[in-house]
C-alpha cells in the first residue's frame, strides 16, 4: 500500500510540474522563419505562440545590427489568431535583423526571447 501512495504522489507531482510547463506562451514559428535568409524585404513579422496572448501586455520589435529599430511600432495580436503576434515593416535593405518578443499569455505567465534573420541582395 505504500508502494502504491507513492506512485500516486508521485505522479501527481509529475502531472503538475508538467502543466505549469505548458502553460507558458513560447515561440512556436515564425515568418520569416527563425534564422532564415530571405531575398526581398518582408513587409512584416509574424510570430506564432502555443498559448493565447494577453495583448496589452505583448509586444515584438525589430532592430538592424547596429540596434537602430527599424519596425513600424504597431505591434499587436491578431484579432483572428490570439496566439499571433504582428508588426510591420519598412523595406529592409541587406543585412542581419533581430526580432524580440516578450509576451503575457492569458493565464499571466511572462516569457521573452529574439531570434535573427538575413536579407540578402536579390539576383
Amino acid at each position: 500500500m505504500k508502494i502504491f501512495l507513492s506512485f500516486i504522489i508521485g505522479l501527481i507531482v509529475v502531472l503538475a510540474t508538467q502543466d505549469g510547463a505548458m502553460a507558458h506562451a513560447f515561440l512556436d514559428h515564425a515568418e520569416p522563419k527563425v534564422g532564415a535568409v530571405v531575398t526581398q524585404s518582408p513587409t512584416q513579422i509574424k510570430v506564432w505562440f502555443t498559448q493565447e496572448l494577453e495583448p496589452a501586455f505583448s509586444a515584438i520589435s525589430v532592430t538592424d545590427s547596429n540596434g537602430n529599430d527599424v519596425d513600424k511600432k504597431d505591434s499587436h495580436v491578431d484579432d483572428k489568431d490570439k496566439t499571433e503576434l504582428i508588426v510591420s515593416l519598412g523595406a529592409l535593405g541587406p543585412g542581419t535583423y533581430k526580432v524580440s518578443w516578450h509576451v503575457v499569455s492569458v493565464d499571466t505567465h511572462k516569457t521573452q526571447g529574439d531570434f535573427k534573420f538575413i536579407v540578402k541582395a536579390g539576383n
